[in-house]
């Protein structure tokens, strides 16, 4: 089957429609990448027991036996994960097919003299949850690269359009004037705030034996200090150790990265949702694509597909980021295996982050700013002017400023002849009343163009 006819016939868009949007997460999330990273495991696990002079059994190793191991997890290939997808349809073990695969490697070696210190006093979680955190790890940091590109172009236009006046709305309705630029800052800086959360996870890991209390290994090897052996192997591998746990790490590191990844989801979703509603307002066009076609009958659309279908992946993302962080935090009593297939599904949340985290982006390389239509819509919004006349008004103490306002302008379009003559009879100081006087929609903005900066 060639790659079309496999992206045809898959299941899933991930990896069928949408393949080509999260191709750099296949070598991390699919079999392969995990099969790969619990090689990875196995022989740091060797190699930190042969530099352990206390056991004397596993012999030091030589500068070119220590290249030799390391090259067998470096080299490791797909032909390799088929190897060991074959030795499993026998073990029907998925881990000890990994250790009677590396056994093999070392058969026709100098390292063979080690081959049953491969996998010594392990459990499977003990790889499995090392390579859990080694696949997040590196799919985090695809996700980090995309993260920080759309909040880098959403930053770019919050300073581009930073003084461009914008009637905001809140509840919906005509409200007090802000700037494009601003709205974008807003956005931009709760995504950079988010992200920092997720860069402040380390991906906790253990590797202590059947129930975590290292039984196996001491029956053998007394005197070795384990959990600092222990320690030396997950920290190397850029983990946190998890000193506490039962025959599983308790997913606790794992329920919050998708917590986070989940809240910088939200913040995405709600962008999306608010990019499409300005483009239904026309304060946004979007450039046409030769060839592109926005409505199979109706030929003038130009639809804002883009933000549709990064919200709905975005919720996909979080329906499957939601029962992961609930489900993964409970196991019953030391250990059950209800957590192992869904681990399983950990890529998928992350392909269905990174195809909307696209898709948004592909958006705004498209948007163009309609500045006929913000004016318009500001010019037909005076009524927006009763906040400052009636903050004025308390000021110098005037009689129910709010309610003289009120009965002006709610529930009607106000001109900006009506709102000048009401300001003109007020007893105001003249300083006052000059700066009321030249007030438009477009220019109350406080100090909006100055945040935007700040994006």
């Amino acid at each position: 089957m060639n790659k079309d006819d496999f992206t045809l016939t898959a299941v899933s868009p991930i990896d069928g429609r949408y393949a080509g949007k999260c191709e750099e997460l296949r070598g991390i999330f699919s079999e392969y990448g995990l099969v790969r990273r619990r090689v990875l495991v196995e022989c740091a696990w060797l190699e930190a027991l042969c530099d352990e002079k206390a056991i004397a059994e596993c012999k030091a190793l030589s500068a070119k036996e220590r290249k030799e191991l390391r090259a067998i997890a470096e080299g490791f290939s797909v032909a390799d994960a088929a190897r060991v997808k074959e030795i499993e349809r026998t073990t029907n073990h998925d881990v000890k097919a990994v250790e009677y695969f590396l056994k093999e490697k070392v058969a026709k070696s100098s390292l063979k003299s080690r081959s049953e210190f491969i996998h010594f006093g392990c459990t499977s979680e003990d790889i499995n949850n090392m390579s859990h955190a080694l696949m997040l790890r590196d799919g985090q940091k695809v996700l980090r690269e995309a993260m920080d590109e759309v909040t880098a172009t959403i930053a770019s236009y919050a300073n581009e359009w930073a003084k461009v006046p914008m009637l905001a709305h809140t509840h919906g309705q005509p409200a007090s004037p802000t700037t494009v630029g601003k709205e974008f800052a807003v956005v931009s800086r709760r995504l950079k705030r988010q992200a920092a959360e997720i860069d402040r996870l380390v991906m906790p890991a253990k590797m202590n034996g059947a129930v975590g209390n290292f039984n196996a290994h001491l029956s053998a090897y007394p005197r070795v200090d384990w959990e600092k052996l222990s320690r030396r192997v997950i920290e190397g591998l850029g983990l946190r150790q998890n000193p506490l746990t039962t025959q599983i790490e308790s997913h606790d590191g794992i329920a919050e990265l998708f917590d986070a990844i989940s809240r910088w989801n939200g913040v995405l979703l709600d962008f999306d949702r608010d990019v499409w509603m300005y483009v239904s307002m026309g304060y946004f066009k979007q450039r046409t694509i030769k060839g592109e076609i926005g409505s199979s009958t109706m030929p003038h659309k130009v639809n804002p597909i883009d933000f549709e279908n990064s919200e709905g992946n975005l919720g996909l993302a979080g329906a499957v980021l939601g029962f992961m962080a609930r489900k993964l935090t409970n196991s019953r009593l030391q250990r059950d295996l209800t957590d192992s297939t869904t681990l399983r599904n950990m890529g998928v949340a992350f392909g269905y982050t990174l195809i909307a985290i696209r898709a948004t982006q592909k958006g705004l390389g498209k948007l163009e700013l309609n500045t006929a239509r913000l004016e318009a819509d500001l010019d037909s919004n005076w009524e927006v002017l009763a906040e400052p006349i009636q903050t004025v008004m308390r000021k110098v103490g005037m009689d129910r400023p709010y309610e003289r306002l009120k009965e002006l302008t709610r529930g009607r379009r106000v001109t900006a002849e009506i709102m000048r003559e009401f300001v003109e009879a007020l007893p105001l100081p003249a300083e006052d009343k000059a700066r009321l006087m030249a007030m438009t929609p477009s220019n109350y903005i406080g100090i909006a163009a100055k945040l935007a900066k700040r994006a």
